[in-house]
């Protein structure tokens, strides 16, 4: 038998969890699928089911929002390890559950506030907790990580000039006058062009407003605009204040789409609404997109020993992808697998307390046996 794997939300990107899971782990994981809506939860188990090629258990579950079960407990008891697929402002309370029952916990949120909560409540955990672990934050965070301890170790130095490192999950078109399509979370989206982003400037922690840092930048030859939005950057400023100039993480789109957003921001009044506020006029402006494809940069730029300005660039372009029987969209493998990756890192290890995202070893993840087949190896 292998694993018990509990999975909060019926999403796309649980629904993708469970599905590489099921597909790609070896042995047979017992997979729960938990949500506040039991026929939701109930759909995803059966579809995981259908699209498996080789055998699986799938149990779904009513997720209660408002008390905890006796249906619950019995599953809390069971887990080995929670995957929280919730939204952000639900992750303190499943690190609850994670904690109280003993199991592993792992996330994806964006979101600061709750994420420094969860790092309170992990720290002295009896089991491993690795926050922030989807695409960004998540695997952008450990390739930049991994791009500045190579340059500093081939070039013999201590200190960076800038670390950068920037993801966009796009369609293929673009049309006016908003230049966007959605393919994930709206809300996500609104939640990381309001609130601030951490960064380093001259080497110390700065938070910076998102949207106020444009540029344009030209990847495989297809020029994008890039700007800063909160969340991404994940614990690097922290781990990296002193050695690294400048560090951000900055969201691409397809120009003309920045500054439709700022149109609409100046059209409202900044209260406690704004995000969602924004999410309403962005939903009823922006169709939802199937046919996605995720591009990802990060670059690395220093003096050597010499005194020789150097630059390492690492560049990716990920499409939709078939997981045993269904296809699966860009933006859900590359927030799934690094996710499995370290559910399967704790699993394995036993580790306890608090992982964060520089805490990883860099060149394992990055070349593990979920993230490679989406992402890729990462030479050495």
């Amino acid at each position: 038998m292998g694993h018990k794997i509990v999975i909060a939300g019926a999403g796309g990107i649980a629904s993708a969890v469970g599905l590489i899971i099921a597909e790609w782990a070896e042995g047979t994981p017992q997979l729960f699928i938990g949500n506040r809506t039991l026929d939701k939860a109930q759909q995803v188990a059966q579809w995981i089911k259908d699209g498996v090629t080789k055998p699986c258990e799938v149990k779904a579950f009513l997720l209660s929002e408002n008390e905890t079960t006796s249906e619950m407990e019995s599953v809390f008891r069971e887990g080995d390890i929670l995957l929280d697929c919730l939204p952000g402002s639900l992750a303190p309370r499943m690190a609850g559950y994670a904690k109280e029952y003993g199991m592993h916990y792992v996330n994806l949120t964006e979101y600061v506030a709750e994420t420094k909560e969860i790092m309170a409540l992990a720290k002295d955990a009896e089991t491993g907790f690795i926050l922030q672990s989807g695409l960004a934050p998540g695997y952008i965070d450990v390739l930049a990580h991994h791009l500045f301890l190579e340059f500093c170790k081939a070039n013999k130095v201590d200190k960076v000039d800038s670390l950068e490192f920037k993801v966009g999950a796009l369609t293929h078109h673009a049309v006016a006058p908003h230049y966007y399509g959605f393919t994930w979370s709206p809300i996500g989206v609104a939640t990381e062009y309001i609130k601030e982003a951490e960064t380093l400037r001259n080497y110390k922690i700065k938070q910076r407003p998102s949207l106020s840092e444009r540029a344009t930048i030209i990847i495989d030859g297809i020029a994008y605009e890039e700007d800063l939005t909160s969340g991404g950057a994940a614990d690097l400023p922290n781990a990296l204040e002193g050695k690294v100039g400048n560090l951000d993480y900055k969201t691409l789109r397809h120009p003309g789409h920045y500054a439709w957003v700022d149109h609409q921001i100046k059209g409202m009044e900044k209260d406690d609404d704004t995000i969602a506020t924004l999410q309403r006029v962005m939903g009823e402006a922006i169709p939802h997109i199937e046919d996605d494809q995720i591009v990802l940069y990060a670059a690395v730029e220093g003096k050597d020993s010499k005194g020789i300005l150097r630059r390492n660039e690492v560049a990716k372009k990920i499409y939709p992808q078939k997981v045993g029987k269904h296809t699966l969209k860009a933006i859900q493998t590359t927030t799934a697998v690094p996710m499995v990756e370290a559910a399967y890192h704790l699993l394995t290890t036993k580790s306890k307390g608090l992982i964060l995202q520089s805490q990883l070893d860099p060149l394992p993840f990055l070349n593990g046996k979920f993230v490679t087949p989406v992402y890729g190896e990462i030479e050495e």
